[in-house]
């Protein structure tokens, strides 16, 4: 064989074997690229506020993990109130509100540079609740519940609120200063958010008002009607009369607005920048088209489904 030959065939060799090993590089990346899959839901979706609220987006969260475990969407109590102020100080992504946002809210907000969504997630309705011992209570007026909460208030014993109940000492329990329930009770009641006697037992965790409640005969307090449907065995609850007659909170009664003037509407704030980030949109999406069933479980009085539907659009 001669020399030329020879060279020809060694460079055919070399040829050959180069495209080989190249076809099978780009085979072996195009399958690495094939198997691995594209992380695109990674990340932390940052929650905190209303204690009131918890209940619904922490079963949202457990629901959204089953499906996004690469996601954690830890979820904090710390009121509606201490809740803005983390979120207004960017370091939770939504806030959990049992309130409209405050202009002084809306105007530090502002001030910081924070941009939000205010989401509807469902209604709820103030419980009224006594221990289940107490035979004498079963109806409060407004008026009554004014006499006893407001802060000039001179009622200490139960028999201060009507003569012929007994002549024993009212502990008395409420959400803590910076739950958004107290505003609420405080506004709705005595005029003003934030009026209210001094000498209660208050907490932004409503498990430690339940426990209180069930623990003393002459116990009186107030709490989102989630908590008392979750704790109804160890509670009684109060009928309110507005005028109209006592009227006992319920799905129905909430819903149609004659619970009054107990009965609210529940929300999500979400920060602007925050939604842009795919973990998060992710998670608020998924709240939204799942909202009317968890809340209905949880205790609450699910939104319309258009309203659902209008706070999914507005999200895109």
């Amino acid at each position: 064989m001669n020399l030329s030959r020879k060279k020809n065939i060694y460079l055919s060799t070399f040829i050959l074997v180069t495209l080989f090993t190249l076809t099978g590089c780009a085979k072996g990346q195009t399958n690495q690229a094939e198997t691995t899959p594209r992380d695109m839901s990674a990340g932390v979706v940052k929650i905190d506020g209303s204690s009131t609220v918890f209940p619904i987006t922490e079963a949202v969260a457990e629901e959204f993990g089953a499906v996004n475990p690469n996601i954690r969407v830890p979820v904090g109590v710390s009121g509606t109130g201490g809740g803005f102020a983390k979120f207004i100080a960017q370091e939770t992504d939504i806030n959990n509100a049992s309130r409209p946002i405050k202009d002084e809210e809306a105007a530090k907000a502002k001030e910081a540079g924070v941009e939000y969504i205010e989401l509807k997630v469902a209604y709820d309705g103030i419980s009224v609740v006594v221990n289940p011992n107490n035979t004498w209570v079963d109806r409060l007026t407004v008026e009554e519940l004014k006499k006893i909460w407001t802060p000039d208030s001179t009622v200490k014993m139960w028999s201060d609120i009507r003569p012929e109940w007994p002549a024993d000492e009212i502990k008395l329990y409420a959400p803590g200063t910076d739950s958004g329930t107290f505003d609420y009770f405080t506004e709705e009641i005595n005029g003003k958010s934030g009026a209210i006697r001094s000498d209660f037992t208050g907490s932004e965790d409503d498990n430690v008002l339940v426990q209180g409640i069930a623990g003393d005969k002459n116990a009186l307090g107030f709490f989102g009607y989630a908590y008392y449907e979750e704790n109804k065995d160890k509670l009684k609850i109060i009928s309110i009369d507005n005028g109209s007659g006592g009227v006992i909170p319920s799905f129905d009664t909430i819903k149609d607005g004659s619970y009054a003037p107990l009965s609210r509407s529940v929300f999500i704030y979400v920060n602007k920048d925050a939604l842009a980030r795919p973990e998060v949109k992710e998670f608020v999406t998924f709240y939204l088209e799942i909202a009317k069933d968890i809340v209905s479980d949880v205790g609450y009085v699910a939104l319309l489904d258009d309203e659902y539907t209008a706070e999914l659009n507005l999200i895109e």
